[in-house]
């Protein structure tokens, strides 16, 4: 008689937090490849979630984007990241054009007993790669940044989280009467991340 070895796929925090913060890194490179706060020649083309994704070769981006995942996946692991948020804003005048939110729902249960869940790889790429798409996408739902852009990342915790010095105290950079697109979540079973971008509306100004 056949036999058939079904495979598990077993999620643990660890697993989990490196799986969120190594999507931040990639979201975040999408992001300022396809709004355009760098120049497309300083991005390289690699594959990833099945994707033809862009990484930045800004060797001080690239520095950020690295100690920025690497702190996160910290942050995830303790269960104490309630959201990341990355700003866009206008290089002249500060002002805020644009705020991508990742807001983080992580289960309780696996941070305080060590408990594991199970979902399958494939599944977290699809859902991912659905979020990519999204982001590849933006310049046909969001108004082109006709000006000099420079970003900001924003880390929501919980108030008993020691903050590296590296990190300060921040304002919310939040958007007078923004228009909001929700994107594609994903769910690790462990971590769940929703997505939405707010941004500004020009026609509210005219009025």
């Amino acid at each position: 008689m056949a036999s058939r070895t079904v495979a598990k796929d077993i999620i643990t925090l660890r697993g989990s937090a490196a799986i969120v913060s190594e999507f931040f890194g990639y979201a975040a490179n999408s992001i300022l490849y396809n709004r355009g706060v760098y120049p497309e020649e300083s991005f390289a083309k690699v594959k990833k979630y099945g994707l033809p994704m862009l990484l930045t070769q800004d060797e001080g981006v690239k520095s950020f984007i690295t100690n920025l995942t690497a702190q996160l996946s910290e942050w995830l692991e303790s269960g104490k990241l309630q959201r990341v948020v990355m700003v866009i804003m206008s290089k002249a005048t500060n002002e805020v054009l644009e705020r991508w939110n990742f807001s983080i729902e992580t289960d309780s249960e696996v941070v305080e007993k060590s408990v594991s869940r199970e979902k399958s790889d494939r599944e977290i790429m699809r859902e991912i790669q659905a979020i990519m798409r999204q982001v590849a996408s933006s310049i046909t739902y969001l108004p082109c940044l006709d000006e000099p852009c420079v970003f900001d990342v924003l880390a929501y915790t919980d108030k008993d989280v020691a903050v590296p010095f590296t990190w300060i105290e921040s304002d919310p950079k939040l958007i007078a009467n923004p228009q909001m697109v929700k994107l594609h979540s994903f769910d690790t079973k462990i971590h769940k991340v929703d997505t939405l971008v707010s941004y500004k509306n020009d026609e509210w100004d005219e009025q």
